[in-house]
Formats: structure tokens, C-alpha cells, sequence
């Protein structure tokens, strides 16, 4: 393909938040190359908030909405969007075999998914386990077959978030957020897609941050929240607690309008990286989890690597210390 311009172009990633958010960089390099492409995103409803707060995504598809509806029904709802092209960023095989049967013309995949050599017409050779690429360049290597062969570096990717805050954080959130202080926020768990600090460590940074500079909030989903419920009521006086009570919509405007954030490789700290706010990731050194491959990407986005293959060695004034420079 030499000129995309005007082509119809589907995302397919049906995964985790962070890895939405590590796919956003792949849909405006492509649309900075040939801004008159018109780019889809099918992804699940808990991403969609994630999905449409990318300015390059011109349209957002709900996976959960259309695998509601009888197969040939799908194949009629895909083959209304005239889709040129289909990018399975995270391959699945009910939509890899989907999108043939609707006729999107051209099918791209990876060579390591057997069922992508029957669904696909386009494949790349792409290992995602044994590179040293970043998950955000793994992504942008699968537009070889547009002709796109060049892959930015990582501190050039965060040009292409087009980030853009879809919702006003209502004021009941957004007087909690303190003019005076440094409003931080702590995510302790990780929803299982990681490693995780451990809450002793948390409750040891919480000690080391002064209460006249700092206002800190603990977040996390209402699964995470019944998680934390032994926990939370140790904590001093001044912590907020804010688990289980906003909307991802919410959620996002909230680390937006936030200073900083603090977490392991979750999603919560690929949003604060992804909106400009300062966040510090915590990760092993174990491959393929280690920062290399995940860790957050933005204007003021920094991690601490454990030398090890858990995160109990990084301490709390180790994590002080960065959070300190942020001041």
C-alpha cells in the first residue's frame, strides 16, 4: 500500500486497560503519517473510556456489544463499517475468523498464532516474549505490511497519545484535590496483571511523606477495594480513600487533575503516563515484565527497577526520594 489516506482502518485490541493505553502511541503515529485515514478501535467496554480519550481514534467499536448479536449478524454489523484494513494487535481467533468472513479485504496478524495463517493475508514475523522492543514499538511493527517499516524510539512516542480528557471531574472529586499540597496518588494493587509492592511498603512511603506537603489518596476498583478493606483503616487520619468510587471516565479526569501516581505495571500508571502526570512505576527485572517491555510512557514518566524478579528490595525511601524531585 502506498497511500492510506481515506482507508478505513480497524484496531482489534480486546485486553487489559494498559495494554489499550500502550496501543493509543500505534494510532497516532499512523495517523501522523496519513492523517486522512479514518481509524476504528474494537475494543471492550471497561477500555472504551480509555479508547476515546485518543484524539487519533476516529471511531470506538464495543466488542462486548457486537459478540452479543448471532455470527452472521456480526459479520453484517463489520461489513457496514466498509473497513479496508484490520490490525490484530492482540490476536483472537473468533475475530480473526470474523473478519474474513466480512470481507475486510486486508487482514493483518502475527506468524506465531497458527490460526492467523487461515484468517490473515498480511503477516509479520513479530515475537513479543524475546524482543527488547517496548510493547508500544511491538505494536507500531505490525503497520509493516502498510508500508510503515520505521519504528519511533520510546521517548518519541509519547507525541502520538493525542491525549484529550473526555469528562469534568464533578466537584465532589474535585474539591478533594488540595491547591496547596501535592495531591499523589497510590495504587496497590495491580488486578493481577503484575507484580505487586505489597501494602507494608505502601504504608511505609505513606509514613515518609509529610502531611503539610502531601494530600494522598489510595485508589482502586471495586474488586481491589474488598481486597484493601483490612487495610485501609490503618492508615492515618488524613489518607483519602477513593476505591471503588469513580467511574473510569472519572478515574482518568481524576489522575489527569492529579500530580503524581504511584503503582506497579497497571493500568492506573499507564493513564497518569499517558495524561502528563508525573508517574513512577515500580517493576522486576524479570523478562518479559520488566520495564523494557511495559514500563509507562510520557512526558513525566519514570520507574524504579527491583534488580530482582519480585518489588519487596525496592524500598520506601528509595521511592521517597523520586517522589521528593517531583516537588
Amino acid at each position: 500500500m502506498t497511500n492510506l489516506n481515506n482507508q478505513h482502518i480497524l484496531i482489534s485490541r480486546v485486553d487489559a486497560i494498559g495494554d489499550v493505553v500502550l496501543t493509543l502511541p500505534l494510532c497516532g503515529y499512523l495517523k501522523s503519517i496519513y492523517p486522512d485515514v479514518k481509524i476504528s478501535f474494537l475494543g471492550r467496554t471497561y477500555t472504551g473510556p480509555i479508547i476515546k480519550c485518543c484524539g487519533a481514534v476516529d471511531h470506538f467499536i464495543n466488542y462486548d456489544d457486537l459478540k452479543a448479536f448471532p455470527e452472521q449478524e456480526q459479520i453484517l454489523a463489520l461489513k457496514a463499517e466498509s473497513i479496508d484494513t484490520i490490525i490484530h494487535v492482540y490476536p483472537q481467533k473468533k475475530i480473526a475468523i470474523l473478519a474474513k468472513k466480512a470481507g475486510i479485504k486486508n487482514r493483518i496478524g502475527t506468524t506465531n498464532r497458527t490460526f492467523h495463517w487461515l484468517t490473515c493475508n498480511k503477516l509479520v514475523r513479530l515475537s513479543r516474549k524475546n524482543s527488547d522492543l517496548h510493547e508500544a514499538q511491538l505494536n507500531i511493527g505490525l503497520l509493516k505490511p502498510l508500508g510503515i517499516k520505521s519504528v519511533p524510539q520510546v521517548s518519541q512516542l509519547v507525541g502520538f497519545y493525542h491525549f484529550r480528557q473526555q469528562v469534568v471531574l464533578p466537584q465532589q472529586f474535585a474539591r478533594l484535590l488540595a491547591s496547596d499540597k501535592f495531591n499523589i496518588i497510590l495504587h496497590p494493587k495491580s488486578n493481577g496483571s503484575g507484580r505487586e509492592w505489597g501494602l507494608n511498603r505502601f504504608a511505609e512511603l505513606i509514613a515518609l511523606l509529610p502531611a503539610d506537603q502531601f494530600n494522598i489518596f489510595i485508589s482502586g476498583s471495586d474488586k481491589e477495594k474488598e481486597l484493601l478493606k483490612d487495610w485501609l483503616p490503618t492508615l492515618p487520619a488524613h489518607i483519602n480513600d477513593i476505591t471503588g468510587k469513580l467511574t473510569l471516565h472519572q478515574f482518568i479526569a481524576f489522575i489527569a487533575e492529579a500530580d503524581g501516581l504511584i503503582a506497579a505495571s497497571t493500568g492506573p500508571l499507564h493513564i497518569a503516563a499517558m495524561s502528563g502526570t508525573h508517574a513512577l512505576g515500580l517493576y522486576p527485572t524479570t523478562r518479559p515484565m520488566h520495564a523494557g517491555r511495559w514500563g509507562p510512557i510520557g512526558k513525566q514518566a519514570e520507574f524504579v527497577n527491583s534488580g530482582t524478579d519480585e518489588l519487596h528490595s525496592i524500598s520506601a525511601g528509595i521511592v521517597y526520594d523520586r517522589v521528593k524531585a517531583w516537588l
